[in-house]
């Protein structure tokens, strides 16, 4: 799905918060300055940026998701092989891993976030709750005006699950993250099927369950001809009819689970894993091999159902009982897998100092991460709907990669150039900006000088 995104900055030392008999009066809650960022996790967040990128194109921008099944099966079935290739290795690596990347980097802002308030002596809660309601809005703005596939407005209001959780012991933010992501994902397939459940027989859930599944069908492709051939005014319109019909439904359900990550971003925080990488250096490289595993085994599992429908062997319908309670949990599990894969594996890398010069140069887009997303969405809508170049259901999957590489490579250019110049992205000066309840200095001062890579 969409996005996304990890927003926040990120100081480079945790700092304890002063002694509560001698602590001063609460200074000013202030932006990052640039000095005090942690270009690691820049250059983590551009990670994401471009995978989340990826993922919005392949499936949603690109029309591929709303395709009848019929048209769908033929296509796939001709399907060049560079596409078929490209397809199972975004299936695997990209699907769901990226979208986590950034969940977990949201988590962990709001434990940097709460660190400098402490630090400060003041409360955490009126500034992140502003912070949260501005974000919300831009979410809604973006929602109904440009795509249903924002994660804006759902980030803004599961953020406030971190409130309750911030003092929490270690151990108990690991027990809620691992209830939120691994069995959450079993209610949530009770939730959907539900309808199936309290049927009076068996044939009768099967037939509410077809029934719900041809509606969905019929939505999509109500929503492919109208992004196909509408206006931007048609598309706006049909946005909100398919956000409320179908997708609220979907963003409602998960959103749990996605707070789960969080929560693990939240511990990450606590723990000063990124503050300190040579003392956790045994840890990560713990996590790569851990993650890169249960990535495998993860994946696999949605992998072979994916093949038993391709082939025929199984259809949606006639896929045994038991299958959704188990695919549930291990999809998370890969996705899961595979982003603490990608975090170990980049933290690791950035101690090298050849590593870290080639990986920096990814940190301005992650800087901008807020920026470039939405700019981002504005591209792929001008190039693929039909009131911009109408390139919807044009390309196969790989034609997809090479223009997310494409149009990435431009922002991260652009984001070096701009942020030569200003200390924030143009969104992320509004969003500040607003929170702060004051305009924030935008363009650089003399004497400012970027951040430095860190090596820990």
């Amino acid at each position: 799905m969409a996005i996304g995104t990890r927003l926040w900055r990120f100081p480079v030392t945790m700092v304890p918060a002063p002694d509560s008999a001698v602590q001063a009066a609460p200074a000013e809650a202030r932006p990052v300055d640039a000095s005090e960022r942690l270009e690691l996790l820049d250059a983590l967040r551009g990670f994401a940026l471009l995978g989340v990128f990826v993922s919005n194109v392949m499936m949603w921008f690109s029309g591929r998701v709303f395709r009848p099944p019929a048209v769908a099966e033929a296509a796939d079935a001709a399907a060049p092989l560079l596409d078929t290739v490209t397809q199972y290795a975004y299936e695997i690596l990209v699907s769901g891993k990226f979208i986590t990347l950034f969940s977990f980097l949201f988590g962990l802002g709001f434990a940097v976030q709460l660190s400098r308030a402490e630090a400060r002596g003041a409360s955490i809660v009126p500034l992140y709750s502003r912070r949260l309601i501005v974000l919300f809005g831009m979410g809604l703005m973006h929602l109904f005006l440009l795509w249903y596939g924002d994660i804006l407005a759902s980030y803004a209001v599961m953020g406030l699950g971190l409130l309750l959780l911030k003092r929490r012991s270690a151990r108990t933010l690991l027990i809620i993250a691992a209830a939120l992501c691994f069995i959450w994902p079993i209610i949530q397939v009770v939730i959907i099927r539900l309808p199936r459940i309290m049927a009076d027989t068996p044939e009768a859930g099967a037939a509410l369950m077809k029934a719900a599944r041809e509606r969905s069908i019929a939505n999509q492709a109500e929503f492919l001809a109208v992004i196909t051939q509408g206006s931007w005014l048609n598309v706006v319109v049909q946005n909100a009819r398919y956000y409320l019909a179908d997708f609220l439904t979907m963003i409602a359900v998960s959103s749990p689970s996605t707070l789960g990550r969080f929560v693990l971003g939240l511990w990450a925080g606590q723990q000063g894993l990124f503050h300190d990488v040579s003392r956790h250096s045994r840890f990560f490289r713990r996590l790569l091999g851990w993650g890169l595993a249960a990535g495998v085994v993860g994946s696999s599992a949605g992998l072979t159902v994916h093949l038993l429908l391709r082939f025929k062997l199984y259809t949606p319908e006639t896929l045994p009982l038991w299958f959704p309670y188990v695919l549930a949990p291990m999809r998370n599990l890969g996705q899961l897998g595979f982003a603490a894969a990608y975090v170990a594996c980049i933290t690791l890398l950035f101690q090298r100092p050849v590593w870290q010069r080639l990986l920096a140069i990814l940190a301005p887009a992650g800087r901008m991460a807020l920026t470039n997303y939405l700019s981002q969405t504005v591209i792929s809508l001008l190039v693929f709907y039909g009131f911009g170049l109408g390139q919807v259901g044009k390309h196969g999957p790989f034609a997809c990669v090479i223009f997310c590489l494409g149009i990435f490579s431009v922002q991260v250019l652009w984001s070096h150039l701009w942020l030569a110049r200003f200390r924030f992205g143009p969104v992320e000066w509004a969003w500040r900006s607003l929170t702060y309840g004051k305009a924030q200095p935008l363009r650089r001062a003399a004497s400012d000088s970027p951040p430095s890579p860190m090596t820990a």
